[in-house]
């Protein structure tokens, strides 16, 4: 029988490359001047250019619009030549292709304009997530469509991983996106407090886990080979690191919730697992490393291999960081500080980064049929980028613990030692340092940016690259006796299922008991829902994205105590959809911001709302100054109190078509009580809601509640 000619299609791959580059300069430039805006307040560019905007612009164009678009272009380029068949359908993967980039640019434009649902890697509103979900099955249709009309039997582990990717990105982004839509640019999470904590660190750990990771294992056991010219290490050890990955990942995300409202049992599981993950993390580095086992003398010469040898060994670091973040005791001194940060971006520039790098290097000549433009500006890039993962993360290391430790510090009369606002200063020379990393890092991006554009343009795209393989049914089954995995690995769709039962398994054991059993959210006679005005003045916090740098969430530490007042209880959070417990303290906490020893007046507010300076010395807020003549839309009052009853929250019959009036007679109150501090402003202002909502907070719980 004579073999099938046909056609790899490279002008896809060549389209997600050239959106790799271009998105990876573009979110590291808004991350270089997100942090620099931690050194220079002035850099917040009142009212779409401010921290709490920008910050998720940066994880979500590095994330989705970088690394997302890195994975399709490997996946679309491996996967044509692992299945040696052209891709299902070049029409879905324009459709694919296009539809991403849109999505992308949806987010640019709604994040800076505070369009947010405010879930950390998650903030794109209901539907834009919707496109989201119609793009992925794209993407799924066209690669399994592709995988069924192979020309090899068996699929190679590369595919598992891509299989596993798509499966359970599909259940976390459906699951953790429930919510129920205010308009067209608003909803409010289905979930609350408790419950939607767990549901979000659920996704927020494994968006990392099945977004960053397990699609780039793929990427590794296919380029890696490739550019060393050398076979998996080892068959057996893949098998092991991919069942007992997927499997063991689903179950970590409440170490992200450690000493928090979540329940014990649940904090403990997500414990567990995370140790455990070190085992198959560490299997996957070692296979990849030993991969080069005969090829070490090449490395020292391939800028390529370098670059995989760095991204491989971060991913190593990485994993082995992470499960000892989950320790508790570790815990209790890292988490919401700047050690968080320093790990996030070791696996972040590190692992995904470098190993995106070394693949461009790799591909781009393959696609234009000529050679790199230049090895030494390659070397050049290769050494800039790993200097500023070091100028990056070791001061950001050295931060956290320092954060930690004057958080935690008493005089000997038993008094905290430091302010939270003498932690902010000093810790300024570290940010310099951060920030000179991320310089770096971005320049040698530039570079590569250059590097590449030259190649291109000494090449020609070979868009349809002739290949050819014998058809499936052709392929005589082997007559030895084939093991389970085997079998496994010549049936896609129960590949697929599999992995779905696995990935399941964790999910239902955690959230099932925290959502059905009540003893777990205990309620508090005391919490009442929101008024109009503090609904209001919360959806303002959540638009400018407060939680970015503000907890609501007091651990039960004699520091925490100490400084913020009595420790969170799982009760006072239901009402709150969505949740805005935060996960990094650049500054204090605000759950009794109205409440105990930390309520300050109206007017304090207003000023600090305006000037942050001018009340809190050396503070790098960002002035709200626009929100003082900015009027509040109370158009949209009727349609949160209606979304809010939906949700459960109990709101008497009615209660919207007097919400407004309620809340003028509140916002007419805080303007009049200004007025006693030399303060004349309209009750129709936001701040007014703003300073309703930060006065509300705490006041529901009293000692011992």
């Amino acid at each position: 029988m004579q073999p099938d000619k046909f056609y790899y299609d490279n002008r896809i791959v060549k389209n997600f490359a050239f959106a790799t580059i271009f998105w990876g300069v573009i979110g590291m430039l808004v991350g270089l001047w997100a942090s620099l805006q931690l050194i220079f307040p002035t850099l917040n560019i009142q009212q779409f250019g401010s921290f709490g905007r920008i910050r998720p612009l940066h994880t979500n164009a590095v994330i989705f619009a970088f690394v997302g678009n890195g994975i399709f272009m490997g996946v679309y380029y491996s996967l044509q030549r692992l299945c040696k068949a052209r891709m299902y359908s070049d029409a879905l993967s324009k459709i694919h292709f296009w539809g991403w980039q849109l999505i992308i640019v949806a987010a640019v434009v709604t994040l800076p304009l505070g369009i947010t649902a405010s879930k950390e890697y998650a903030e794109l509103e209901w539907p834009i997530d919707v496109a989201i979900t119609f793009i992925w099955v794209v993407f799924g249709w066209n690669m399994f469509a592709t995988i069924i009309k192979r020309r090899e039997r068996h699929l190679y582990v590369a595919i598992w991983f891509y299989i596993g990717t798509f499966v359970t990105v599909a259940v976390l982004h459906i699951v953790n996106s429930f919510a129920i839509p205010v308009n067209f640019l608003k909803s409010y999470s289905w979930y609350a407090g408790v419950q939607d904590a767990l549901v979000q660190w659920w996704y927020g750990h494994n968006a990392v886990a099945f977004f960053l990771t397990t699609p780039y294992l793929g990427l590794m056991y296919y380029f890696l080979p490739k550019a060393a010219n050398r076979p998996v290490y080892s068959y057996r050890l893949s098998i092991i690191h991919f069942w007992s990955l997927i499997f063991l990942y689903i179950w970590a995300g409440p170490h992200h919730l450690l000493y928090t409202a979540l329940p014990n049992w649940a904090q403990s599981l997500g414990v567990v697992f995370s140790i455990m993950l070190l085992f198959p993390s560490w299997g996957g580095m070692i296979n990849g490393l030993l991969t080069l086992r005969g090829a070490w003398d090449r490395v020292r010469d391939d800028v390529i291999l370098k670059f995989m040898v760095v991204a491989v060994t971060a991913y190593g670091m990485a994993t082995f960081e992470g499960p000892m973040l989950s320790l508790k005791s570790v815990s209790a001194i890292a988490h919401y500080t700047d050690w968080i940060v320093a790990h996030v971006h070791v696996g972040g520039l590190g692992w995904n980064g470098m190993l995106t790098f070394g693949i461009l290097y790799w591909l781009i000549p393959r696609l234009f049929n000529t050679t790199l433009y230049s090895k030494k500006m390659a070397a050049s890039h290769f050494w800039m980028a790993t200097l500023g993962i070091v100028f990056y993360a070791v001061p950001l290391y050295w931060a956290g613990f320092t954060q930690s430790s004057m958080w935690k510090q008493f005089t000997a009369g038993g008094q905290l030692k430091y302010s939270f606002l003498e932690t902010v200063t000093y810790l300024k020379p570290f940010y310099i340092m951060r920030s000179l990393g991320g310089t770096l890092y971005l320049i040698g991006a530039i570079l590569m940016m250059y590097n590449l554009y030259k190649t291109v343009r000494a090449g020609k795209l070979v868009a349809n690259e002739a290949a050819e393989g014998m058809p499936l049914q052709s392929l005589t089954e082997a007559n030895f006796r084939e093991t389970w995995h085997r079998k496994i690995e010549r049936k896609p769709v129960k590949l697929l299922i599999f992995s779905l039962i696995v990935i399941l398994i964790g999910g239902i054991v955690e959230f099932v008991p925290t959502f059905l059993v009540k003893s777990n959210v205990p309620t508090i006679s005391s919490v009442k829902p929101y008024t109009p005005l503090e609904l209001q003045g919360r959806d303002l916090y959540v638009r400018e994205g407060c939680y970015t740098c503000h907890s609501q969430m007091i651990r039960p530490f004699r520091s925490e105590t100490e400084r913020y007042g009595e420790y969170s209880k799982a009760g006072e959070f239901v009402y709150d959809h969505p949740f805005q417990w935060g996960s990094k303290r650049t500054g204090p906490d605000l759950a009794r911001e109205g409440a105990g020893n930390l309520k300050k007046s109206n007017g304090w507010h207003f000023r600090h709302f305006r000037d942050p300076g001018s009340m809190s010395e050396g503070s790098i807020m960002p002035s709200y100054d626009f929100m003082l003549h900015k009027d509040l839309d109370t158009n949209t009052t009727a349609s949160k109190i209606k979304a809010m009853q939906k949700l459960g929250v109990p709101y008497p019959d009615g209660f919207e078509r007097e919400a407004n009036k309620l809340l003028m007679e509140q916002a007419t109150h805080i303007a009049g009580n200004l007025q006693g501090d030399s303060i004349r402003v309209s009750p129709r202002k936001e701040v007014i809601a703003l300073i309703a909502y930060m006065q509300r907070l705490g006041t529901d719980i009293q000692k011992n509640d």
